[in-house]
């Protein structure tokens, strides 16, 4: 059961509904300690007066910024006391559509659930009244002594809390790409041959397909190097495609594409879901069908069936 990591209610109209905040994610990143080079004693860290050199003890540590030409120190005990909406709370403040939030606002994402049996009711009819309109609750509440805004909004079978950045955290784009010259453009025939390689590697979103292979590749470089092997180097990355070289690239893709998307003589695998092809290639005992893309599983599926036929 995951730890509740916030206790409060949601508010909308006059309705209240106590419920706790729970981490909807969870990080599987390989940590790791630090050591001195050529020995097992670990490397540690000291709090230091950088005046003096002396340790100084974490209770008399205060935290301060530059001001002018001095340094204003605070408590943390001031910081509590002027915490915003110390009360624990989420006011939804307003209904927006769901879809009008650029996803550029989006930091992260946490499950609500009902504190008791007896309050399932009237949280299920949030969820249920959002998830039917499209409408995320906008909001803000605080955790640990920070105010967060947010979009409440209706998931399979819970209640979904999103925080979002605020409008002053998002950096304009425009200030990166600047103003670009006319020959940046692409002509009518590059966007055409650009859209026949999105339109064919396109499929249905199944995260379950995709898997953290870089940390993957961490845990068999530990297991190796514990068996005294050698590391083998993952590929170099491609080169940059030359902008003189991007029509020969596209046309190249472009046929790849075809290629990929060719049907069996008596189906159009085209029309199938990628599940469906999934499942075909299953069937067929095709490997590394996770790995392939749409079109490289449309390609291995026909000249599996072909060879399946001609056996046959």
């Amino acid at each position: 059961m995951p730890r509740k990591i916030w206790t409060g209610s949601i508010n909308f109209g006059l309705v209240t509904i106590p419920v706790g905040l729970y981490a909807a994610t969870e990080d599987h990143t390989i940590q790791f300690h630090q050591y001195q080079r050529g020995t097992t004693d670990r490397i540690r860290y000291k709090r230091v007066n950088e005046t003096t050199g002396d340790e100084v003890g974490y209770n008399d540590i205060v935290k301060g910024r530059e001001h002018g030409d001095g340094i204003i120190t605070v408590e943390q005990s001031e910081l509590d006391e002027i915490a915003p909406g110390r009360s624990r709370t989420i006011d939804i403040s307003t209904f927006v559509d769901l879809g009008e939030i650029d996803p550029v606002h989006f930091q992260k994402t946490y499950w609500l659930a009902p504190n008791s049996k007896e309050h399932y009711r009237p949280y299920n009819l949030l969820r249920r009244a959002m998830e039917q309109t499209g409408q995320a609750g906008i909001a803000t509440f605080v955790l640990r002594g920070k105010q967060y805004l947010t979009a409440v909004r209706a998931d399979a079978d819970v209640l979904a809390l999103n925080t979002l950045y605020f409008a002053d955290e998002i950096r304009d784009p425009a200030d990166l790409v600047g103003d670009q010259p006319e020959q940046s453009k692409p002509t009518d025939k590059e966007l055409q041959m650009a859209t026949t390689i999105i339109e064919s590697m396109s499929g249905e979103w199944q995260p379950e397909e995709y898997s953290d292979t870089y940390t993957e590749r961490v845990e068999e470089l530990l297991a190796e190097k514990a068996r005294g092997g050698e590391v083998q180097a993952a590929e170099a990355p491609p080169q940059p495609t030359d902008v003189i070289d991007l029509t020969e690239a596209l046309r190249r893709s472009v046929d790849e594409a075809r290629k990929g998307r060719k049907p069996a003589p008596s189906e159009d695998l085209s029309e199938l879901t990628k599940t469906e092809l999934d499942d075909r290639a299953k069937q067929l005992g095709i490997k590394g069908r996770s790995k392939m893309k749409r079109a490289e599983l449309e390609q291995a599926v026909a000249e599996a069936g072909q060879g399946s036929r001609r056996a046959s």
